[in-house]
């Protein structure tokens, strides 16, 4: 554990011993950084609110990991922070405690005292809709003693909701930069007395090209303030943005105890080139090894996910999904179902997995070849956490072997080369401590689990996509107006409209198209049909009216 401090961004290694020495006497008297890093303390040695104390002893939370123990009496004392640790070692509580200390929630004597009762006091801003909802999680798990009201705020929710929290008052906003900015820009959020800012996997921010929406976020907010950013890495635009809205940050640097490197000791990491016919009967058996706890599966496509998520559950296995394509509802519905064990097996795109927090994760399978060594790191380390083992399996393709090369060079792993792997392969079983005999679907006696349908679906007001994770495809327009013209018409496909001859897009519940005269408005014109028994229109006549109407008229009749 190290730690640097600097106008500009790190170093200087003599005033930073000074800065945190003073910082931990101030936050734990009687405590010195030596004993912090030896991690002889708990919570209740700091400066910290009795009542939070007690909400995390009641979660079997005492004794702070590394980063919260260096965290902890720096960010007390008011200083800025700047925190460098890897996924899974407890950040989030590393900047939630210090965070809920300086929050001053209703009914306590100095609420009243406020410039502006109800007003966002301290905004946390994360890169992905499952981290914002996992760190709003843990606030509130740490505020159970007191009443501060903390809310989620992202894309994929409704608006209403949102607003209408924000017009009760709320002490913490938790949420993504997008939605964020839309609601400053429409002057429902404001930030004019939001003193705590915490910019939580800035790195990963930066991928996804938030860092513009996050500094006009940062400019709304006072100029003297306390700012936390954490980072699993320090690229140069993040580096850069901590220079222009932070103060003399101090640079904390945590490594797990068991980790003597860049990845996890405790992880036993097993590579194979397997071929993309066999992939699935390969981790279907992975899958039945034994001692396998919950599973992470990776996948690099949305499409991939989906469709080996649909394949597991075909084969016996209690398995969801999370990618882009799903709505809201369904993504938070597959992690809810996750940690609470009625599924435990999650296939996840890199994106959607982050903020996935459950320590006992005993598998990651890397279904596809990582596109680096960070992103190999990210996925790893979803396993192996608390001091757990863990196991991480990487399928790499025959195209994907210069791509693994660069990823096992730069983290020296020391297997350049996967071992070929089929399902039939001895050391598949050998290796991964799977029972003889065992095949591509699991035994009925195993199906133990109840399944995704047995966590609740919840109706969240979603924009953008169903509930079911199917995009909208109203119609040429698209947008919501394509959405609510395919709810409205467009149900006869399902319904009455499966004949393949014409367009069943505009057809309605009786099989009839609706034909809207052309009038002085300009409404596009749409071809008429008939009904017909037979073969033959419902509606013929004798002579030349029966000639008329044997096909159907080009225009809308008058």
């Amino acid at each position: 554990m190290t730690t640097t401090t600097s106008d500009e961004s790190i170093v200087d290694p003599e005033n930073v011993v000074e800065t945190v020495e003073e910082a931990v006497a101030a936050a734990a008297p009687g405590t010195t950084s030596s004993s912090i890093q030896a991690a002889d303390v708990t919570f209740a040695d700091f400066a910290v609110r009795p009542e939070i104390v007690e909400a995390l002893a009641e979660k079997g939370i005492v004794a702070p990991f590394p980063i919260q123990a260096m965290t902890l009496p720096v960010a007390l004392s008011g200083h800025d922070i700047i925190g460098q640790a890897k996924t899974g070692t407890g950040k989030t509580l590393g900047f939630g405690v210090p965070l809920l200390n300086r929050v001053v929630a209703p009914g306590e004597p100095e609420f009243d005292l406020l410039p502006a009762p109800g007003k966002p006091q301290a905004l946390v801003i994360a890169p992905t809709r499952e981290l914002a909802s996992q760190v709003a999680r843990d606030l509130e798990t740490a505020s159970t003693k007191r009443s501060v009201r903390v809310l989620q705020v992202y894309g994929g929710r409704a608006y209403e909701p949102q607003v209408e929290a924000l017009q009760r008052g709320v002490e913490v906003v938790v949420g993504t930069p997008g939605r964020m900015l839309d609601l400053l820009n429409q002057g429902h959020l404001d930030l004019t007395r939001a003193s705590t800012v915490v910019l939580d996997e800035a790195d990963e921010m930066l991928d996804l090209g938030f860092l513009p929406d996050v500094e006009k976020i940062l400019a709304r907010t006072p100029a003297k303030r306390h700012t936390m950013l954490f980072s699993a890495t320090m690229p140069g635009a993040v580096v850069s943005m901590a220079r222009r809205y932070m103060s003399q940050p101090t640079h904390i640097r945590a490594n797990d105890p068991d980790d003597g490197g860049q990845t996890v000791k405790n992880i036993e990491q097993v590579v194979y080139r397997a071929h993309a016919l066999d992939k699935v009967e390969v981790l279907a058996r992975i899958l039945q090894s034994e001692g396998r706890g919950r599973t992470i599966v990776f996948a690099r496509t949305k499409r991939t996910a989906a469709k080996v998520s649909d394949e597991l559950r075909d084969r016996g296995f209690a398995a969801g999904a999370i990618h882009g394509d799903l709505g809201q509802g369904a993504r938070e519905q597959a992690l809810r179902a996750f940690r609470n064990n009625k599924i435990d097996v999650l296939v996840a795109t890199d994106v959607a997995a982050r903020g996935i927090d459950v320590d006992d994760v005993t598998h990651v399978v890397n279904y596809q070849c990582p596109e680096d060594e960070r992103t190999y790191l990210h996925r790893t380390g979803r396993t192996g956490r608390a001091g757990n083992k863990g196991t991480a399996v990487t399928f790499v393709d025959w195209d994907d072997t210069p791509r693994w090369g660069l990823i096992d060079k730069a983290l020296e792993l020391g297997i350049p080369e996967p071992k070929e792997t089929y399902s039939t392969s001895p050391h598949l079983y050998t290796e991964l401590h799977i029972p003889a005999g065992t095949t591509g679907r699991l035994p009925r006696s195993k199906r133990t689990h109840a399944g995704l349908d047995a966590e609740v679906l919840e109706d969240l007001g979603e924009t953008g996509k169903h509930a079911g994770g199917a995009p909208s495809r109203g119609g040429r327009d698209g947008g919501r107006d394509g959405a609510r013209d395919h709810g409205r018409s467009g149900e006869g496909r399902g319904r009455s409209g499966e004949g393949r001859g014409g367009s069943d897009a505009g057809r309605g519940p009786a099989g009839q198209t609706a034909t809207p005269e052309a009038g002085a408005d300009g409404a596009p014109r749409r071809r008429s049909r008939r009904r017909t028994r037979g073969g033959r229109p419902a509606d013929q006549q004798q002579g030349t009216d029966a000639a008329q109407t044997s096909a159907p008229a080009t225009q809308p009749e008058g």
